[in-house]
């Protein structure tokens, strides 16, 4: 399976578009900035606020490109779909 989700930080000000095929890990990693360096980390962007999931790799890539080239106010349409009081989903 793979999934491709969205991050915020605690103000919702910063979003964060992704993919993996091991939601789990991906999620442990953002939230204990095993990468210092990474935009996530930088901006404290932890909240999981959308997730989708497919079982081709490449249909979840080019998805993951999609939502990155949408502007804000259509991604956050999307996450309200899903999502309407902006909840942590991986809680």
């Amino acid at each position: 399976m793979y999934y491709v989700y969205i991050l915020t930080n605690a103000t919702h000000v910063t979003l964060y578009t992704g993919v993996t095929g091991d939601l789990e890990r991906r999620l442990w990693e953002h939230k204990t900035h095993a990468d210092p360096g990474s935009f996530t980390a930088k901006y404290n962007v932890i909240k999981l606020v959308y997730v989708e999931s497919t079982t081709d790799a490449i249909s979840a890539i080019a998805r993951e490109k999609q939502i990155k080239s949408w502007n804000r106010r259509r991604k956050n349409e999307l996450i309200q779909t899903m999502n309407p009081f902006w909840k942590d989903l991986s809680l």
